[in-house]
């Protein structure tokens, strides 16, 4: 297996972290859109999977930081890496993680395939960045919520599309719709995490519920909830989000759930998962077209 074999390092200590949190599992999601985007596209060369295994270890790299600055301990149903090993390792693992993907992705030996990857991870790191800036900001809307969402999760899901016409040498247009197929799907995915945030339970969703309220970020069923309630509901709302009071937790759930925002941002998914789902169409009939569709349209019946 690619990721299993170039986690090899000499230092012991960085294959140790890169293979706790690569065998904590995940969905391979960004991997999964790569190869059936290739598929579809009627590339079946080995570097495929190199370059599978390059966007998940970027995504981890992501991971790795993320719950640095998260203050995480929690993640797929077992304590985060930087929980069991300390922050410091989990950083510089994350250092040698986006390193050895930057290694591999030159043995690809394709400049345009370079520059999606250099752009992708750009990006990211700017979507973080501007999340940073909006914690514990209530007059965030669902804009400025995209923008940072687009950023920093559905780029790699955009890069990993892009890249399977790219290695199939497809035309613009057919680049172009597996682009916004990957965006759309993207950005889909983090609003129904979002909603998972405050409609799921602890042990299924294998996180903390509410941390991203701890954390004061302000996301879609959050605004929404302050767009579809009373003035006092939205008044609680904003005082914990400034505040990070999780100690309100229960009573931002209940509003929540009562004002109808779990509803609303799910139709926002609905909506991105559909314009995915016409992107995808525009890709030769065949079953990894089909599986792209399919992967669009099973997003919204997520439960962790």
């Amino acid at each position: 297996m690619v990721i299993a074999r170039r986690l090899n390092s000499g230092v012991p200590l960085v294959g140790e972290v890169s293979r706790y949190i690569i065998s904590a599992g995940g969905k391979r999601l960004r991997p999964v859109l790569l190869l059936l985007t290739c598929g579809a596209l009627g590339y079946h060369e080995a570097q495929r999977f190199n370059l599978a295994a390059v966007v998940e270890f970027i995504h981890t790299a992501t991971l790795l930081h993320d719950d640095v600055v998260d203050e995480s301990t929690l993640r797929r149903g077992r304590s985060t890496a930087n929980e069991a090993f300390g922050n410091p390792a989990s950083v510089l693992v994350g250092d040698f993680l986006y390193s050895r993907a930057f290694q591999m992705m030159v043995e690809a030996d394709n400049m345009r395939v370079m520059q999606i990857l250099a752009e992708a991870t750009n990006v990211i790191a700017e979507g973080e960045v501007m999340q940073l800036m909006n914690m514990h900001d209530a007059s965030l809307d669902e804009a400025a919520y995209l923008r940072v969402i687009r950023s920093k999760t559905a780029k790699l899901f955009e890069a990993s599309a892009r890249l399977g016409a790219v290695l199939a040498a497809s035309p613009a247009e057919v680049e172009s719709a597996c682009a916004t197929y990957g965006q759309a799907l993207g950005t889909a995915f983090q609003v129904v995490d979002d909603v998972l945030d405050y409609a799921g339970e602890t042990a299924e969703m294998g996180k903390n519920l509410g941390d991203d309220l701890r954390e004061g970020k302000a996301t879609l069923p959050l605004i929404m909830a302050m767009q579809l309630g009373s003035s006092d509901q939205r008044d609680t709302i904003r005082e914990a989000i400034e505040t990070g009071a999780k100690a309100d937790l229960e009573t931002v759930v209940n509003i929540v759930r009562q004002t109808g925002a779990l509803e609303a941002t799910l139709d926002a998914a609905s909506r991105e998962a559909k314009r995915a789902i016409a992107a995808a169409r525009e890709l030769p009939p065949n079953l990894y077209t089909e599986g792209l569709i399919q992967l669009a349209g099973q997003l919204l019946e997520r439960r962790h």
